[in-house]
């Protein structure tokens, strides 16, 4: 069946809130040489989309200016060089952008076969997400069974990732959230304590379940005044990994003890990565964790789904933090 000329997308007309997203038309995108050109019927929303949306987070050269890092569909066309993926493979894909649409192009040793069982919606919350944390928690974290593990932001689709995947690999898991409701949620996933961030002192409760000499590896995506109190609460060879700054990327710090508990700060952002370390990181998903997903191990968290049209609807959604888990978009029912 040929392809289409043109497309729907949703992008941002100017650098603002969810409501500069609108639909608009564009012209397919040509996958190039160990491309894919993937027929999108799921894309995830995440928070660097939310960035990039505002004008603070802009694609890497060469990529498309639409929104969107992971999509789950069809390969539609394969370009030059491309091995192990043909024409109506079902795949789910790390992008460097351009997920906002029906067609999407990926390199294709970024792509990921979807996981037995798995529909499109599912499928579509697993590359960003689980990319980020397999190489911030598992890669830069050094995380090991046996260990004690803190992920800030529990109830979101980094967290509930997170707190799932440290507890398969035998870690010992606790999370903040910011609402009761949420606290429980985390824990029905796996973390043995949950805190309210906004009623409990959760340095004091950290202290409380773990003893002085604190937790092994430490999530955060806030920043700000939280940089202080991760180190805190690290122990002896801590290892304390950034994803975010939702609090502010700067902060007043006293590293003594850091020194004296020899402990590590570390952090990353997946999209400027070059593609060989992401491939790598596929690799390691595929042999490690797509195993957890198919029997049932590892359940992808989806709170809500809209219409690719309504992705303004995502964003405000997203921005309120009301949600608990993932928030996906469906792209496949815009075609007629």
């Amino acid at each position: 069946m040929p392809l289409p000329e043109s497309m729907t997308v949703v992008e941002a007309q100017q650098a603002g809130g969810p409501d500069v997203l609108v639909p608009g038309n564009r012209l397919l995108p040509s996958a190039t040489a160990g491309e894919v050109l993937i027929k999108v019927a799921a894309a995830g929303v995440n928070r660097p989309d939310a960035l990039q949306r505002a004008g603070s987070y802009p694609p890497p050269p060469g990529a498309s200016d639409l929104l969107g890092l992971e999509v789950a569909g069809t390969v539609a066309a394969c370009g030059q060089d491309v091995n192990g993926l043909s024409v109506g493979d079902a795949v789910c894909a790390l992008t460097p952008g351009g997920g906002y649409a029906e067609y999407c192009v990926a390199p294709a040793a970024h792509c990921l076969p979807i996981p037995t069982g798995y529909n499109m919606i599912q499928a579509a919350t697993l590359p960003e997400t689980f990319f980020t944390v397999w190489h911030n928690v598992f890669q830069r974290g050094r995380l090991a069974s046996g260990e004690t593990f803190l992920v800030h932001g529990g109830s979101s689709g980094i967290g509930t990732t997170a707190i799932q995947l440290a507890c398969e690999f035998g870690a010992r898991v606790l999370t903040t959230a910011g609402s009761d409701e949420k606290c429980r949620f985390c824990e029905s996933i796996g973390a043995e304590r949950a805190i309210n961030y906004k009623t409990e002192d959760w340095p004091a409760v950290v202290r409380e379940v773990v003893g002085r000499d604190g937790v092994d590896v430490i999530l955060d995506m806030v920043g700000g005044d939280y940089i202080q109190s991760n180190i805190n609460a690290l122990g002896l060879n801590g290892r304390l990994v950034m994803i975010a700054f939702l609090g502010g990327s700067k902060a007043n710090v006293d590293f003594v003890r850091m020194m004296m508990r020899r402990q590590t700060i570390t952090g990353s952002t997946l999209r400027p990565q070059s593609n060989e370390a992401k491939a790598e990181i596929a690799q390691e998903l595929l042999e490690k964790v797509w195993p957890l997903l198919e029997n049932g191990k590892v359940k992808p968290v989806i709170y809500e789904t809209f219409a690719l049209q309504d992705a303004a609807k995502a964003h405000a959604l997203m921005e309120s933090s009301a949600h608990m888990g993932k928030i996906i978009l469906r792209v496949e029912e815009t075609r007629g």
